[in-house]
């Protein structure tokens, strides 16, 4: 396995590996570190107080970001009639019925997320076991499954983005570019951490958000200073 690159390990240096940083140091930092020469995106990962072996622990759900996450969001839509209309309206990327599910099956897979109407998942069911293990399949959970489809739509492509717990009890998630204004960032951040914590399930005992890490594409993750983030919570208890 190669180690990390000579600019990686100089960026680490400047760091202290386990010095914990407020939010808003901790995003400056992740840009001064984003010196690739393409626009990094900023990853969050977040190590939560959970059993990820117990089913009634994990967690997952969507989150819509307020400065969105930068990145072209690339919708198909699965519909009938005035449905397909109302999301080319709304600008998904693929619109259609029986001839996706067929393209689907085919190994298909151009499209970063997947949306529904209720009447066509009689069919789209059968791509369960090609698009689940993707994290493609749409579902109730997630809203992705509606006959509100232009505002579906419209959410998905403005920056609305899912998010579970692995195997390990992490969640990992996009929450914007290295390009992003310093506010726009540490907004976002906040606003998917309050979502995560509103998910904390009823089983999880003690303290749910164990550990937050920042980094960009090609940077060094910078730790971040969870109190900020419980003390937020429980004032909105």
């Amino acid at each position: 396995m190669r180690g990390h690159s000579k600019r990686f390990r100089s960026l680490a240096e400047k760091l202290e590996h386990q010095q914990l940083h407020p939010l808003t140091a901790a995003v400056d930092l992740v840009k001064q570190n984003a010196t690739a020469k393409f626009d990094e995106s900023v990853d969050i990962a977040i190590k939560l107080g959970i059993d990820p072996k117990k089913t009634d622990q994990l967690v997952s759900g969507t989150v819509s970001l307020p400065n969105g996450t930068g990145k072209q969001v690339r919708v198909l839509v699965f519909a009938k009639g005035e449905k397909q209309d109302e999301a080319r309206t709304a600008g998904a990327d693929h619109v259609g019925f029986e001839d996706l599910v067929e393209k689907v099956q085919g190994g298909w897979f151009d499209f970063d997320v997947a949306v529904a109407t209720p009447d066509t998942m009689s069919a789209v069911g059968r791509l369960g076991k090609v698009l689940g293990p993707r994290g493609l399949m749409p579902s109730p959970k997630t809203q992705t499954v509606t006959f509100d489809v232009n505002p579906t739509v419209k959410s998905l492509k403005a920056g609305r983005i899912k998010y579970r717990t692995d195997k390990t009890g992490n969640i990992h998630a996009l929450v914007g570019k290295a390009s992003f204004e310093p506010a726009k960032l540490t907004e976002n951040v906040r606003s998917f951490v309050a979502e995560v914590i509103r998910a904390k399930p009823a089983t999880a005992k003690g303290q749910f958000v164990r550990n937050i890490v920042l980094s960009s594409t090609m940077g060094p993750g910078v730790r971040v200073d969870v109190r900020e983030f419980l003390e937020t919570a429980r004032k909105e208890a």
